[in-house]
């Protein structure tokens, strides 16, 4: 009978290899970002964590052994949910390991065009001294988190520092430690005007696509910022700049955007009141360690006793 095999297509540190040994001692572990590591022995994997673009021929076409895949991220929207669904393979998301980062990007970002920061880098670099009408403070302002999952409940809890109120939309409604009002998705019309920050936090979904555009923009504040750092196609990106450009919202910080890289010729590059980061919000020096120490290894264990991984499972109807 052949061994029972596992895949992680990422580096590990020995000691993060050893950990994964303990749970699975008589299975065959393979782990690398190299594919000549890995790439024969796909179709006998039982258990891969780390999405690669060969896995989906390899894996889904044809006959394959995968039972229960874990992404290395928090979003799923960019694999191949209908044929792994179909072949009932499991899959478990990398949820929760980015509320640290992605909450101080969040922070950075609202803080930046708060207080000018960004504007007053470029002065820095033309050797300029100016003091660009900078008036504004963070304190006692209040915050709506579009998505209240792991980032969203580090982002209000932090919030609360500033003396933030803090609102929050999500799909329930139901309350959350931290947030002083919850509301349902749809009553997202209704908290925008109530807003100096709209923060996005969600994944991309059916639902979610395409849920910012001329509209809600028109409900926000003239003095409000837009922060995304879900993804991209959550807004529509003309109707963004469209905002910014007649000054309906004053400004926004973006790490994700409808198309990535970001065309060169996009007129966001271009204005004063934006702040753009390369869909960066999420990346740490833990972001293995918590991949595989808090999520991974957990499942692994849940999955080995009883078949189903119970960390971050995915539900195909809501895709995440």
């Amino acid at each position: 009978m052949s061994k029972r095999t596992c895949i992680v297509t990422h580096d590990l540190e020995p000691s993060q290899i050893d950990k994964i040994k303990e749970v699975i001692p008589d299975w065959e572990l393979i782990s690398g970002k190299d594919p000549a590591n890995w790439y024969n022995e796909m179709k006998e994997a039982e258990v891969i964590a780390g999405w690669k673009k060969d896995l989906k021929e390899m894996v889904l076409e044809g006959s394959s052994s995968l039972r229960w895949f874990q992404s290395w991220s928090a979003g799923v929207d960019s694999l191949p949910l209908a044929e792994m669904e179909s072949q009932g393979i499991q899959i478990t998301s990398a949820n929760g390991v980015h509320a640290n980062p992605i909450s101080e990007t969040i922070f950075a970002l609202m803080l930046g065009l708060t207080r000018k920061i960004h504007t007053y880098v470029k002065n820095q670099q033309a050797k300029v001294w100016h003091h660009s009408g900078m008036k504004l403070e963070i304190h006692n302002k209040t915050i709506g988190l579009i998505g209240t999952g792991a980032i969203g409940k580090e982002t209000a809890r932090i919030a609360k520092a500033f003396g933030m109120k803090v609102i929050g939309v999500r799909h329930s409604g139901k309350p959350e430690e931290y947030i002083d009002e919850m509301y349902t998705s749809g009553q997202l019309n209704e908290v925008l005007p109530l807003c100096d920050y709209v923060v996005v936090t969600l994944p991309l979904t059916q639902e979610t696509r395409q849920l910012f555009g001329a509209e809600q923009f028109s409900r926000m504040k003239n003095s409000a910022f837009f922060i995304n750092i879900g993804r991209g196609e959550i807004v529509k990106e003309t109707d963004l700049i469209a905002a910014l450009q007649n000054g309906q919202i004053a400004g926004a910080g973006l790490d994700v955007f409808e198309k990535e890289p970001l065309s060169e010729d996009s007129p966001l590059w271009e204005h004063d009141n934006v702040i753009i980061t390369p869909h960066t919000a999420g990346s740490t020096e833990y972001y293995t360690k918590r991949v595989i120490e808090d999520i991974f290894i957990p499942n692994l264990k849940e999955y080995i006793n009883s078949g189903t991984p119970g960390i971050n499972q995915v539900d195909y109807k809501k895709g995440y």
